[in-house]
């Protein structure tokens, strides 16, 4: 099994190695995982709009009929193509297909399969992680360097300029789901056409993300000691696609910025402004209010969370929303 973090799987799907027949793209980012499957499939066949070459089944009939897998993809292409079959995960078992399929490999088909976020205990997980012919793919919501490298290539290819602030801004808004991401970039580009460059004005009058929003709601509610802002936004980030990685490190970058200027501001060398808007209204409301040794003790139950969170996957969530209660808790009476 090749095991692909996040971080790395752009870089794997270059150039994936031969030997590996199947590919298991699962997480909670779900256009980031559709997106890694069709450059998987883009790489298997020389046409995926051929029916010859390419194949998509649904999750649910290989499951209640586990030999059609098998049969499908050891069949002969008509003009003798490589072929790649495609199967959405819909829940139900799929091990009892894959097992055939490992004991005898097919020859020139590739198998691409599509999840949602999979437990380490799931049967089709544990699976796939015993083959040294498959590779796993995490597929979490894109961290902010992430953002800022699609934000660069697209818009470089529509030749357009952006700078670091308005940069800043757009990052803030995106990143919850790579298919959004994607769709609110071109939809930008299109706005900016013929201008030259991207600015903050173009971001603020065309860019909106509500996941995003509930995000800064969230995190705003925390240092702000408002508790129900957090429950009540945490649990929309959460049914939104978002998961407790995506909200404790953007609470975690949060507490960083407000500690690096309240440092700035207690030894005299402030930071330049940060933020627009209601952004930069919430980190001035912050810095003011929270002093540096508290805003430390923040960063450390934020971060400490992040890493139970990765220990105990099953209880993620409830870790996260809890840090963000503790960080309320600590919160100074406006």
């Amino acid at each position: 099994m090749v095991a692909v973090k996040n971080a790395e799987a752009d870089r794997f799907l270059k150039k994936p190695p031969p030997n590996i027949f199947l590919f298991l793209v699962c997480g909670p980012d779900a256009g980031l995982v559709s997106e890694r499957a069709r450059v998987i499939v883009s790489k298997a066949v020389d046409d995926p709009k051929d029916p010859f070459q390419f194949l998509r089944l649904s999750g649910d009939d290989i499951a209640s009929d586990p030999l059609r897998l098998a049969d499908e993809a050891n069949t002969v292409p008509l003009f003798g193509n490589r072929r790649a079959i495609f199967i959405e995960n819909q829940g139900k078992n799929l091990a009892p297909a894959i097992e055939p399929l490992l004991q005898h490999p097919p020859g020139d088909c590739t198998i691409v399969i599509t999840a949602g976020k999979l437990n380490r205990d799931s049967p089709l997980r544990k699976l796939c992680e015993k083959d040294p012919r498959t590779a796993v793919l995490d597929c979490y919501a894109d961290s902010a360097r992430d953002v800022a490298q699609v934000i660069d290539a697209e818009l470089a290819a529509a030749h357009l300029r952006i700078g670091p602030d308005a940069k800043e801004l757009l990052i803030s808004l995106l990143g919850l789901d790579r298919l959004t991401t994607r769709a609110e970039i071109s939809k930008l580009i299109l706005y900016a056409h013929g201008q030259g460059e991207v600015t903050a004005e173009h971001i603020e009058a065309i860019v909106t993300d509500a996941s995003a929003l509930a995000l800064d709601t969230a995190i705003e509610g925390a240092f702000d000691g408002n508790f129900a802002a957090v429950e009540q936004t945490a649990e929309r980030v959460f049914s939104d696609g978002g998961d407790y990685n995506r909200l404790l490190g953007a609470a975690l970058r949060h507490a960083t910025l407000l500690h690096r200027m309240r440092i700035g501001a207690e030894s005299g060398r402030p930071l330049p402004p940060q933020g627009f808007g209601s952004r930069k209204a919430a980190l001035d409301r912050h810095v003011r209010a929270w002093s540096s040794t508290k805003l430390a003790d923040a960063i450390q139950t934020l971060s400490s969370a992040m890493n139970k969170g990765r220990r105990e996957p099953k209880l993620a969530d409830v870790i996260a929303v809890r840090a963000l209660w503790t960080v309320a808790r600590a919160a100074p009476k406006r």
